[in-house]
C-alpha cells in the first residue's frame, strides 16, 4: 500500500506477538543518516515496547544502502538473530545512480530473504526528494523503521 495512504508507524498492537526471546539484527546504512538513524530508532523502540530485551537487538553499520546486503548477509551467516532488519536511504539525484543502487539494493536483499535462515526484512527508503524521506522517518507519514519491526516480529512468530 501506498504510504501516502498509510501512516508506517500506525498499526494494532494488540496484533502483534510478544518479542520476548526473540533477537534482532538491525543493519544501518550511514548515508543519509538523518533518515536512517531515525529509521533505526525507530525499530529499536518498537521491538522493546512489544517485548524484546535491548541486550536482544545487534544494531551495526555499513556506509551505504548498497552494503547492506553484504552486512545482512554477514549477520543471517552468524546465525544468533532470528530477524534482520536491513535500514537505508536512497534519494533520487541527478544521476542514474539512484536507479542501479535502489535496484541493486532490492535484488541482493530479496535473494538473502528467499534463500537465508532468517527473515530479512525490507527498509530500504527509495525517495524522490528529501521531504519524502523526512515524512517516512517520523514525519507526518510515521517511521518506516516502526513498520520493519512489527514485520520482523510478526515474521520470526510464524516461523
Amino acid at each position: 500500500m501506498a504510504s501516502a495512504l498509510h501512516n508506517l508507524s500506525a498499526y494494532d498492537a494488540a496484533s502483534v506477538p510478544s518479542a520476548k526471546g526473540m533477537s534482532f539484527g538491525i543493519i544501518v546504512a550511514d548515508w543519509n543518516d538523518t533518515y536512517t538513524y531515525a529509521m533505526a530508532q525507530g525499530a529499536i523502540d518498537t521491538l522493546i515496547a512489544h517485548g524484546a530485551e535491548p541486550g536482544h537487538i545487534e544494531v551495526r553499520h555499513v556506509p551505504g544502502s548498497f552494503e547492506l546486503i553484504y552486512g545482512t548477509a554477514k549477520m543471517v551467516k552468524e546465525g544468533h538473530v532470528d530477524a534482520v532488519i536491513a535500514i537505508g536511504c536512497v534519494i533520487r539525484g541527478d544521476t542514474p545512480h539512484f536507479d542501479y543502487i535502489c535496484q541493486g539494493t532490492t535484488q541482493g536483499l530479496a535473494e538473502l530473504n528467499s534463500r537465508g535462515s532468517v527473515p530479512v526484512i525490507y527498509g530500504l527508503l527509495t525517495c524522490d526528494n528529501e521531504q519524502q524521506a523526512a515524512d517516512r522517518t517520523g514525519g507526518k507519514l510515521g517511521n518506516k523503521g516502526v513498520e520493519c519491526a512489527v514485520t520482523a516480529i510478526k515474521m520470526v512468530a510464524n516461523d
